[in-house]
């Protein structure tokens, strides 16, 4: 989706406008989403087990800024026990030509307590018990739409034990974000038949598109670390107008990704929240969508050098929320708000 680079007209037709919005997804996966890449003991360890104590601090964070943020949470980690967790798979199960890549021959622990990197129901607890927090899917089995091996039926399948592990916590789900950001456009209206209204489409550019594993160029990698700290792909702002799309779900596409701190390139910390700024401000003054999405992992280590800048980034909305009335929004907010803005815009053609 383009950059949004003019003022939006009034959805209604009048003069005014929607209020810029401020959006904040969460890839939740814990070790489901590495799980091709890393091993449970590897040294990537350390990220995982301290994603688990970075999530309340973030929690704490968005509450201290009256911030909403949407959790896609794969559907995996919702389970007490291993035979829960069983119990839910999906009765079609994908055959991925890559064996790594299939989450059911995973070896795990027997619940929470013994394997604290495939499960996590204390944490969606706590995420739920906090204010204006949203749970939302992260597929099944991080279920991957874009490699060899994967099929429609396969993704309904994984989708239905994604949306039943979630009722039977008295979870309804409304949005979805693909793991590894593989959006399909054969899978979306799996997803509308379903009762997902909205789900998190691709940043704007060449080297934001969606690719299967192994088709990630060194070209493109570099691009996107560039465009964390210079502006390759502009301020990514989408319209209002355009987040409801022809298939009658919400896209709500992402802005840019929150690179984690790093001590190689700290020096350049002050040109990645400029990058930022910009972008919040030009969604706040277009009245546009701004969306921000991470992992929680990507806290789990440097976590308070992540924190600290993740406040500088939520000062720059409060500052837009008082200057310009810019709002904080869920996915599902969002679509809310879309659906009715375009019912209104309709009403007025008539």
């Amino acid at each position: 989706m383009a950059s949004f680079s003019v003022c939006a007209e009034s959805e209604a037709g009048g003069g005014s406008r929607m209020p810029g919005a401020f959006v904040i997804s969460l890839d939740f996966e814990l070790h489901w989403g590495v799980r091709d890449k890393k091993a449970p003991s590897g040294n990537y360890r350390p990220n995982l087990l301290g994603a688990r104590r970075a999530i309340p601090r973030m929690l704490d964070s968005f509450e201290r800024f009256g911030v909403a943020a949407t959790w896609a949470t794969v559907g995996f980690l919702f389970a007490e026990s291993e035979e829960e967790m069983r119990e839910a798979w999906p009765y079609l199960k994908p055959a991925y030509r890559d064996p790594a890549l299939n989450p059911y021959a995973e070896l795990i622990g027997k619940d929470e307590q013994e394997d604290p990197l495939h499960y996590a129901p204390s944490l969606i607890a706590e995420i739920r018990r906090r204010q204006r927090q949203e749970i939302a899917t992260h597929t099944f089995s991080h279920y991957y739409c874009l490699e060899p091996g994967q099929s429609r039926e396969t993704f309904a399948a994984d989708l239905e034990s994604a949306l039943r592990v979630a009722r039977r916590r008295g979870i309804s789900i409304r949005s979805i974000v693909f793991p590894r950001n593989q959006v399909n456009p054969r899978y979306l209206p799996v997803l509308a038949m379903n009762g997902i209204t909205c789900y998190r489409g691709n940043q704007s550019g060449w080297m934001h598109r969606a690719r299967a594993k192994g088709r990630d160029g060194a070209l493109r990698r570099a691009a996107r670390l560039a465009d964390h700290y210079v502006s390759f792909s502009g301020a990514n702002v989408t319209p209002w107008n355009q987040v409801l799309d022809s298939t009658g779900l919400c896209n709500v596409p992402a802005s840019m990704f929150l690179r984690p701190y790093s001590p190689r390139l700290e020096s350049c910390d002050a040109l990645r929240l400029r990058r930022i700024r910009s972008s919040i401000e030009a969604a706040a003054t277009r009245g546009g969508i701004f969306h921000l999405w991470w992992h929680p992992h990507n806290f789990g280590r440097y976590t308070d050098q992540n924190l600290r800048f993740l406040d500088k980034v939520l000062q720059v909305f409060a500052d837009c929320r008082d200057r310009y009335g810019m709002e904080s929004l869920s996915m599902a907010d969002v679509a809310v708000r879309a659906r009715a803005s375009a019912e209104i815009r309709l009403a007025g053609k008539k």
